[in-house]
């Protein structure tokens, strides 16, 4: 089988398309043959060696989290997964390994793919959108609140940020969507009652407090969100930092919580998004596909934090 491996951390150009072996399924597993697979900011970190203490010092590393395809073997003891039923989902251990022609998957990590979508669309969504979900309605309680949360979402184009916005009016929220003025139509398209352009608008200018902040960008600060929020309210980003751990002891004391999501592949969320999705209430944003052997082009795009949406490998 095709996958995309690398010998060392660094830029693209260390990405290659090898010829490996087809892996077998274990006990609670699943061989799925592959037919999309999505990338994300956090496979750009990981090649770079930025998470190096998790991810290792062992070599070749494979690229990729999130995918769609069918079953196609069944390791010993799984049962209410069929051969050649289409599914989705997230290998959640830092080996990665979705971008390419075979996975294996564990039964906890996968769900069946949502009615009508291609398996482009359905890759798009397990990392990015249950990020979002896992940080709205987990971290931030926002459904909870007994009245509609005032959600404000930074870096509302991207992949994670476009389903913040989605799940946030799904979950009740009164959602302001923070991107460049060229994506304003595009947030508001989404669901977004309130598109801000984060170069012109005075983002610390907010006439009623927000319940959440949610900084999908990582540029921004439990400080800079503070004086937005309501004393209740919650700060969460996705980019670890030595200022946010800081932010997240400080905030024991009281005031304003800050919060870092780390997203956790779970059957059940990952049915969630497909109900969120049948109820016509999510639909994934693809902002382009790329093959296989197109993998440093792909990367570079990602690297750009200019997509629209998701950028998905087609196998």
């Amino acid at each position: 089988m095709r996958a995309i491996e690398y010998d060392r951390y660094g830029g693209p150009e260390v990405l290659v398309v090898r010829d490996c072996p087809v892996p077998s399924p274990g006990p609670g597993e699943v061989l799925v043959k592959v037919e999309a697979a999505a990338l994300n900011p956090k496979d750009l970190f990981v090649r770079a060696g930025k998470y190096a203490l998790l991810s290792g010092r062992r070599f070749p590393k494979r690229l990729a989290y999130d995918w769609a395809g069918v079953a196609s073997r069944l390791g010993p003891g799984v049962t209410g997964v069929q051969e050649g039923e289409p599914l989705f989902g997230m290998v959640q251990s830092f080996a990665a390994g979705a971008a390419a022609d075979y996975v294996v998957a564990k039964t906890s990590e996968l769900a069946r793919r949502p009615v009508g979508l291609s398996a482009v669309e359905a890759a798009a969504l397990p990392l990015a959108a249950s990020t979002a979900l896992q940080a709205l309605r987990d971290l931030a309680a926002i459904g909870t609140l007994g009245r509609p949360a005032r959600v404000l979402v930074n870096g509302a184009s991207g992949g994670v940020g476009l389903y913040a916005v989605q799940l946030g009016k799904a979950l009740g929220a009164h959602v302001t969507a923070v991107a460049s003025a060229r994506n304003g139509e595009l947030v508001r398209s989404h669901g977004a009652d309130v598109a801000l352009d984060y170069a012109t608008d005075d983002l610390g200018a907010a006439e009623t407090p927000y319940d959440v902040f949610f900084d999908v960008f990582g540029n921004r600060s439990l400080a800079f969100a503070r004086p937005t929020l309501r004393s209740t309210g919650t700060y969460i980003s996705t980019v670890p930092k030595a200022r946010l751990a800081w932010d997240i002891a400080r905030s024991l004391l009281g005031g304003p919580r800050a919060r870092l999501v780390i997203v956790q592949s779970r059957t059940r969320d990952l049915e969630a998004l497909a109900a969120f999705v049948r109820d016509g209430e999510l639909r994934p944003v693809v902002d382009r596909v790329f093959a296989l052997e197109d993998i440093q082009a792909a990367v570079a795009h990602l690297a750009t934090k200019r997509a629209r949406g998701k950028v998905v490998l087609r196998m």
